[in-house]
């Protein structure tokens, strides 16, 4: 049997980047999987590629966030493990950075968790069941770089938010972690460095000669470690907010 045989598994943002990476572990280790995504094209491509089940949805839309688990539900009967993994982020700074654009990172980066969290747990709190919920984070919940101002605030947010409803549902026996990521090797990615930082067709073997381990993050390893978190090998652990990266963080040299 695999990890999540027999787990009925939402992943929101999964249609691509480490969302959808999550979706093909989720599956390969027996999980009923469910993934939402803005494009419909990319989504139902991967849901022919691995069986799971799309939902086209914009979640920086709340209600669009909370009804992603209701038609899980709906669908499925329960919702057993939740995925946040949908993330956004475009460039701003604090003294650049606009109220349409905070709002924006808000929406993506927090709100969106938050909700979809809300749903959960109603699910698995109304059935008196356990479950586990893994967010997405990112390394600049710690502080970040001065053009990703809006996305560390919201980060940071997201890391405060797993405590504090981890700790309130704790014997519920539902479990709420996450996981801060670092620099990761995305489609996402990709396009990002393209757009604001004129990078070329070789940033990616620059980017990882920088790195310690000689590479960037991988989404399949990044994958593993998700299911892992999500299925009952990960034990008790619950409200731990993991740094998945290759930097240590208040370190010094």
């Amino acid at each position: 049997m695999g990890l999540l045989e027999d787990r009925v598994v939402l992943v929101n943002g999964g249609s691509q980047g480490v969302g959808a990476g999550v979706v093909r572990a989720a599956v390969a280790e027996g999980a009923t999987v469910v993934f939402t995504g803005r494009r419909a094209d990319v989504g139902e491509k991967l849901a022919a590629e691995t069986g799971a089940h799309f939902l086209r949805a914009d979640l920086a839309d709340p209600a669009q966030a909370r009804d992603s688990v209701v038609r899980t539900v709906e669908t499925h009967g329960r919702i057993d493990c939740l995925v946040n993994a949908a993330g956004l982020t475009s460039r701003g700074s604090l003294l650049d950075t606009t109220p349409e654009l905070f709002d924006q990172h808000m929406a993506i980066n927090l709100k969106a968790p938050f909700f979809a969290m809300q749903a959960t747990v109603a699910d698995m709190t109304a059935r008196k069941a356990p479950g586990t919920i893994v967010s997405i984070g990112s390394n600049c919940a710690h502080g970040g770089p001065p053009h990703l101002a809006p996305y560390s605030a919201a980060k940071a947010g997201l890391a405060g938010l797993t405590r504090n409803a981890a700790h309130a549902h704790r014997f519920d026996r539902i479990r709420i972690n996450t996981v801060n990521i670092g620099w990761t090797d995305t489609e996402g990615e990709d396009a990002t460095q393209r757009a604001f930082h004129g990078a070329g067709d070789d940033w990616r073997e620059k980017a990882a000669k920088s790195q310690p381990m000689g590479k960037l993050g991988q989404v399949d390893e990044i994958a593993e470690f998700v299911v892992f978190l999500l299925s009952d090998r990960s034990g008790v652990v619950t409200g731990s907010v993991i740094d998945w990266d290759q930097n240590v963080f208040g370190g010094q040299d």
